[in-house]
């Protein structure tokens, strides 16, 4: 897991950045869809379950955010008014099925496998992470439970939602700035720099995705100012794509395999059916809004907003309306969780 560069060992960076990069490579080679992400998740959970304890620095982390941050406001473009106009339906629809996801899938877990009510709907809660570990922790409720659900989802949905996607047509068009030229490297910098420093100032306000937010807001406003125009070097982005996979696969980094046996089909059950809920969601607003199905079904899958953010980037979808979306879903879980938690627990 992610800690303090003072307090880390620089052997489990060294290992997280070793398999991350080297996988990320190999899945660019072998042509796979989102291969940075993919390839790097894939290589580091591996060496997690190897028990090498590979580990990704807050600094580094937050860095590779805002690279991916970034790259999503190089997608803002001057019809960004006309397009939100249309979203209003659409996010409604995703409060729905985010409703949807926590009911069924704590109802799954309380039936089937035994949790109580805040662990089963923590332990369900389609993101928001850090958030839904803090209420763990002051409801006292499994911690582990709620951990090995949550990364075991994350990392099935970043595994099998692209080739999925491709398997339903989606994927298939290019991203809205994948024809624009490269920003100048200094022109980069610059941006991931105001970045950093207006992520690390919503960080202390404890907003969430800070980095990705920050990205969003300030490369999108320099592009829609027409300041600049251009999209990161592609070195960058590997970057940003690397170390995002290298943090969902060193979450797994502390759990141990008599865990992950005896949770894995809690958290598989769980998965399948907050996907099949994403996946109707999003096909009834495609169909509504004439919309790309994987480009909504991206937006309304449960998984983490830098995440998801990175998948619309590297299949062609448009990034902002994915991040809108995602941000959305976390600001909805913080106001509904403890709600839901007190409301069916007076109810027992």
């Amino acid at each position: 897991m992610a800690g303090n560069v003072t307090n880390i060992e620089w052997r489990g960076v060294a290992i997280a950045l070793g398999a991350g990069f080297g996988g990320a490579l190999i899945a660019l080679q072998l042509g796979l869809p989102a291969a940075a992400l993919l390839g790097s998740t894939l290589a580091v959970t591996l060496v997690s379950f190897l028990r090498l304890r590979p580990a990704v620095p807050d600094l580094l982390r937050d860095v590779g955010f805002c690279v991916i941050g970034v790259s999503l406001g190089s997608g803002v473009t001057p019809d960004i008014w006309s397009d939100v106009a249309r979203w209003p339906l659409s996010i409604a629809m995703l409060a729905l099925t985010v409703l949807a996801v926590l009911l069924s899938c704590g109802l799954v877990l309380r039936l089937i496998f035994g949790a109580d009510t805040p662990t089963s709907l923590l332990a369900t809660s389609p993101g928001a992470l850090s958030y839904t570990l803090s209420l763990a922790s002051d409801r006292g409720v499994d911690l582990r439970f709620v951990m090995v659900l949550q990364s075991l989802r994350l990392l099935l949905i970043t595994i099998f939602l692209p080739p999925l996607i491709g398997y339903a047509g989606g994927g298939e068009g290019a991203a809205p700035h994948a024809n624009l030229p490269h920003l100048a490297y200094g022109e980069g910098i610059v941006l991931l720099a105001a970045t950093f420093v207006l992520g690390a100032v919503m960080a202390r306000l404890r907003s969430p995705a800070p980095f990705i937010l920050a990205g969003l807001l300030i490369s999108g406003g320099a592009h829609a100012a027409g300041l600049v125009s251009g999209r990161l070097a592609d070195p960058l982005t590997f970057f940003g794509f690397s170390v995002t996979g290298a943090v969902i696969g060193a979450r797994f980094a502390g759990i141990t395999r008599a865990e992950l046996k005896r949770l894995s089909l809690a958290g598989v059950a769980s998965t399948g059916v907050a996907v099949a809920i994403s996946v109707l969601g999003g096909f009834a607003v495609s169909r509504m809004l004439d919309l790309p199905f994987g480009q909504v079904w991206v937006s309304f899958a449960p998984g983490g907003v830098e995440g998801m953010s990175s998948m619309a980037l590297a299949l062609g979808y448009d990034p902002v309306y994915v991040a809108t979306h995602h941000v959305f879903r976390i600001l909805l879980l913080i106001v509904i969780l403890p709600v839901l938690i007190g409301v069916f627990s007076r109810k027992r």
